[in-house]
């Protein structure tokens, strides 16, 4: 009777077992919005496998209502699924509404999962408002060093989009007695200083300073 509704036509959509069936009805979802789907599109980001659904969860949400959007994908970031917190991360920095940079919390910054601190990183530094991006910078601070090459890179983009506020902190990174530390903060003020670097050229140069002051060289 009651329960054939939009919304639960959408919910049942995905979640079938096609993947393109699904790709579609978040399609659907974003181009004919409505109120009602939020709230499952939100739910659905938790779960979805298919990182191209996923994209379009994301998309449908940013089409609809940004202030009921925002309230619905806000309480994720504390949720205990790693997935719903980078997804969640990942819808608001695609909002862009400055407002919601304090949702991100220093826990999110260094969360324990690298995809979440990853979006967190991004996702602030996207959102920033002005006059505390030398504030965020050294709390980013705390992870150099951490990771393999593409969260290194990640986190060096991050400081490339807080500019000039953010290079005084990696200076001082660069006199780190750990020599991961010290090698992402020279390639990190590489890419700022010419963004169109590629992060493996600067790592590797990084490396070779942080041999010639006498430290041991990181692993490439």
């Amino acid at each position: 009777m009651g329960t054939n509704t939009p919304r639960t036509r959408l919910r049942d959509a995905l979640s079938v077992t096609s993947t393109s069936a699904r790709l579609q009805a978040a399609l659907a979802a974003g181009t004919r919005p409505d109120n009602s789907y939020i709230e499952v599109l939100v739910e659905r980001c938790e779960v979805e496998p298919d990182f191209f659904v996923r994209d379009m969860l994301t998309w449908a949400l940013t089409r609809h209502d940004p202030a009921l959007t925002v309230k619905a994908v806000v309480p994720r970031l504390r949720s205990a699924s790693a997935q719903a917190r980078s997804q969640a991360l990942h819808t608001l920095s695609k909002i862009g509404d400055p407002a919601t940079c304090a949702a991100i919390t220093v826990d999110l910054l260094h969360d324990e999962n690298v995809e979440v601190a990853r979006a967190a990183w991004r996702t602030a530094a996207g959102l920033v408002p002005a006059g505390h991006e030398t504030e965020l910078a050294r709390e980013l601070a705390g992870e150099l060093g951490r990771g393999d090459r593409e969260t290194q890179r990640s986190l060096s983009r991050a400081f490339a989009v807080l500019g000039a506020a953010a290079e005084p902190v990696i200076e001082n990174a660069v006199n780190s007695e750990d020599q991961a530390v010290k090698a992402h903060a020279v390639a990190t003020l590489a890419i700022m200083a010419d963004p169109a670097e590629g992060f493996d050229l600067a790592i590797a140069e990084a490396n070779r300073v942080v041999a010639l002051l006498g430290a041991p060289m990181v692993k490439e």
